[in-house]
Order: C-alpha cells, then structure tokens, then sequence
C-alpha cells in the first residue's frame, strides 16, 4: 500500500487531500497541530488513516512525528501546513512579529519536515514531495505588488524548494512546488474561484504524472507551468 504524508490536515485543502487519498486505497499520514480538535479529521480515522500530532514550528513536535510514524517507506510527501500572514496586504501595515510568524511556518515549517522524512520518502519506490505554495509568491508573475508578508514567505519557500530537488537528485527525489489555485477555505476566503475538492483533483492528476525531468519546478493545480 502506497503511504502519503500530509501536513495541515485538519481543515481547507489538506483534509481534502487526506480524504481523496484514503478513499483511493492510500495509507494516510495525516498531521495537525491539535488532534483533540481536529473532529472532521478524527472521523476519518481508521484503516486507511492515521492521526499525528505535528507542529511545524516545533523542531521537537517534528522530530517525535517522525518517530511515532517510525520506519515505513513515505512515498509521497505533501508540505500543505500554512498561513495566510493575515488580511493586512500595504506597505503601512506590516506587522513584523506576524511576518516573523509567517515565513516560520510557511518556510521553515516545510524545511524542518523535509528534513525529518527524506530518508522514508528515499526507501520508497515513488519518492514525491510536494510543497504546496502559491503563484503569489512567483516572482514573474507578481505584477499586482502587496502581500508583502505571504508573498515573501511563498517566494523564500520557492528557492528551498529549487535546493531541495537539486540536493536529493541523487537520492531520486522528486521535488516541486504546486499552486492549488484560489481555493474556496478558511485562508482563502469563502467567494473565490474554485472549491477544495475541485483543487485537489487538479493536484493528484499533476502529481500521479510527476518523473524526475520535473524535479525543480513549480505547477499549478490545472497543470500550467508557473515561471519562478
């Protein structure tokens, strides 16, 4: 059985993720910070799914993941864990501690779970870890400018992401960025584009044709090419 790994479970995107996957066969790792109030996440339990406490902040929180999920292959890995950085987007309204905050989780967040698991996801025949980021944080494509907070934290996620598929090429794994599109969730807002199953949808079809030759790159949810 096949072993996929998601952070954020608990709600929006990442609970979507996790409830695709197991109904498609998938052992689910699925990780939140507070498991005791993650109820719709708790009801997915069972076979095919198994509950984790991981904050992404928390070195120590990351480590004893690791260890309670202890030696099993991970095939895919999905750093889906985030924040929005709050709904003040200007340049007069900065709030430093927030932004501090923001690239914790969004950057060094992801970071710290790569490296707890690189040695799961290189016993495994797939080796996929997907970062769930944002064309927000697209350098080439920022023609709109604020968002001064989420944007920075996704673009400084972005040049680790490039780092990490150049570093674990020789270990064969495959590592990308992946936009999921302006999804319908507590982040994004309830009127927007699209909704979280549609979004995941989109993402598994990209991610079930993912090889080495992407490795590096960054790709909406559609399948579309996001320039860095």
């Amino acid at each position: 059985m096949a072993r996929v790994l998601i952070t954020g479970a608990n709600r929006g995107i990442g609970l979507a993720l996790a409830r695709h996957y197991a109904a498609d066969g998938w052992h689910v790792h699925a990780t939140c910070r507070d498991p005791d109030k993650a109820e719709a996440l708790g009801a997915l339990a069972g076979d095919r799914l198994s509950v984790h406490r991981l904050d992404v902040t928390d070195a120590a929180s990351v480590a004893a993941c690791a260890a309670e999920i202890g030696d099993v292959a991970i095939d895919l890995l999905i750093n889906n864990a985030g924040v929005s950085g709050g709904t003040a987007t200007g340049l007069a309204d900065i709030d430093y501690a927030r932004w501090a905050h923001t690239i914790d989780v969004n950057t060094f967040g992801p970071t710290r779970v790569a490296q707890a698991f690189v040695e799961p996801l290189a016993a495994s025949e797939r080796r996929l870890l997907v970062n769930i980021s944002s064309r927000l944080g697209s350098m080439a494509e920022n023609t709109e400018g604020g968002s001064y907070v989420y944007r920075s934290s996704k673009a400084a996620l972005n040049a680790v992401i490039r780092s990490l598929a150049i570093d674990l090429a020789p270990r064969g794994i495959v590592v990308v960025a992946l936009h999921p599109g302006w999804v319908a969730t507590d982040m994004g807002g309830p009127k927007v584009p699209i909704g979280p199953d549609e979004s995941v949808a989109g993402m598994r079809r990209v991610i079930a044709g993912l090889g080495s030759a992407d490795s590096g790159r960054f790709y909406a949810y559609d399948g579309r090419e996001i320039p860095w």
